[in-house]
């Protein structure tokens, strides 16, 4: 995929015909554009001529291809409008996973947060990355698990029951911790040991084509500690929201009533996002005491958890579904509220 500077030159290329306001500024569409591809971005510009054409503007503003962005990375927005118990427990929802990345230190910025349905999403939660990533570490993918999970958790923090809208949150973080046991040695009882040493075939099916080079006691092992990262994760989202059950309150009543808010109107609401602790370059995890408890972006971990490990974001994209998928999805990352017949979130 392109870098920045890449983006940038391909934004050239097809705004060459395009009548464009003086408020679009290229160099910022390439930077809030991490993760497409040439393809995206002509599909970009396109959406956001036929926009601007149809709101009878002679040339195309920045707004336009802020509209268009968010219907490629969104989805189309539907027309029935949810109401009732219904949009306000999307609302918490939606709340849950916009506070976690707001308060937790290595997610990425939120962008925007809608209950209006988009797709097949009742909500969703869009994440921008700030700059194009080519690794990302143990703390970031724990306090991306915590982020995936705060929706789920703040139906049970608030109304004490679940809905079937965060199935496909359970299954993107299902994923990624498994990758992270399996894949990546970040689990102190299975080691650095890689655990999957074939590819899937899908024409033959995964588990007749797979070859499984570990016995059943190591697969219960992977298992449980699968489960034990999630429960760490989802623990740490719960245990933030309860601490900050104001603006979660604050969060959920205006998204409610206003149905979407930008990075601006949370800031207004409930204050700036946590930012990460300066540090001296050569500082690294090793270096702390070897009986800390406390992770890098300051949630509690065991000392099996605590070592910051790092990993090819090329394999986490290659071999990742196309969740955010896509490095779009995964790094321009939404997280959805779906119906139970939906495919989730």
């Amino acid at each position: 995929r392109p870098s920045q500077k890449g983006r940038m030159e391909i934004f050239k290329v097809h705004v060459r015909n395009v009548p464009l306001d003086d408020d679009v500024d290229l160099g910022r569409l390439a930077a809030s554009t991490v993760g497409f591809t040439g393809a995206d971005i002509r599909n970009l510009v396109n959406e956001a001529a036929l926009w601007a054409t149809r709101q009878n503007k002679d040339k195309v503003h920045i707004a336009d291809f802020e509209y268009a962005r968010d219907k490629i990375m969104m989805g189309v927005r539907r027309e029935e409008m949810l109401s009732g118990k219904e949009k306000t427990m999307t609302a918490f929802h939606e709340s849950g996973h916009t506070l976690l990345a707001w308060l937790l230190c290595e997610t990425e910025r939120v962008h925007k947060v809608t209950v209006i349905p988009r797709g097949r999403a009742l909500g969703v939660t869009q994440l921008l990355p700030e700059e194009d990533r080519l690794s990302v570490s143990e703390g970031q993918l724990r306090d991306r698990l915590a982020f995936i999970l705060g929706g789920r958790a703040a139906e049970d923090v608030v109304f004490s029951e679940l809905t079937a809208g965060a199935e496909n949150d359970l299954k993107q973080a299902t994923s990624i911790a498994r990758r992270m046991v399996c894949n990546w040695g970040m689990s102190q009882r299975i080691g650095p040991v890689a655990l999957r040493d074939s590819e899937e075939q899908p024409f033959l099916g995964r588990e007749i084509a797979e070859h499984r080079a570990f016995s059943e006691h190591t697969a219960q092992m992977v298992d449980e500690e699968v489960s034990k990262i999630l429960m760490d994760a989802y623990e740490t989202a719960t245990s933030i929201l309860r601490q900050h059950r104001d603006k979660l309150d604050a969060l959920a009543q205006a998204l409610e009533e206003h149905e979407e808010l930008d990075d601006r109107q949370i800031t207004e609401l409930i204050g700036p996002p946590a930012k990460l602790p300066e540090r001296p370059l050569w500082e690294t995890d090793h270096a702390k005491e070897a009986d800390s408890t406390t992770g890098s972006d300051g949630t509690n971990r065991s000392e099996a958890d605590s070592e910051n490990t790092t990993v090819s974001q090329t394999e986490v994209t290659d071999s990742a579904a196309s969740d955010s998928d896509s490095a779009k999805t995964d790094d321009s990352q939404k997280s959805a509220n779906p119906a139970p017949s939906d495919d989730a979130k």
